[in-house]
């Protein structure tokens, strides 16, 4: 098992919004521009959503962050 921190990931060419949870990791909000379909993903605990309205993706991320504590992701 293999730990690493994903405080900084980098960013994805459709990164519309990073927010970061309570320990720093990176949760990321990707999509198109125009927010038809968009899913957030955590680098702390690997955690994402399904294909959602950006609105409703962006509210589900930030209640993500608000409580996640998770430092690492588990790699390969």
């Amino acid at each position: 098992m293999k730990l690493s921190p994903n405080a900084n990931p980098p960013e994805p060419a459709d990164l519309l919004i990073r927010l970061h949870n309570q320990t720093g990791a990176g949760v990321d909000v990707t999509g198109n521009e125009h927010g038809h379909s968009s899913r957030w993903h955590c680098h702390g605990c690997g955690d994402h959503s399904g294909q959602h309205s950006l609105p409703f993706t962006r509210r589900e991320a930030n209640e993500h962050a608000t409580t996640c504590r998770a430092s690492h992701h588990r790699l390969g």
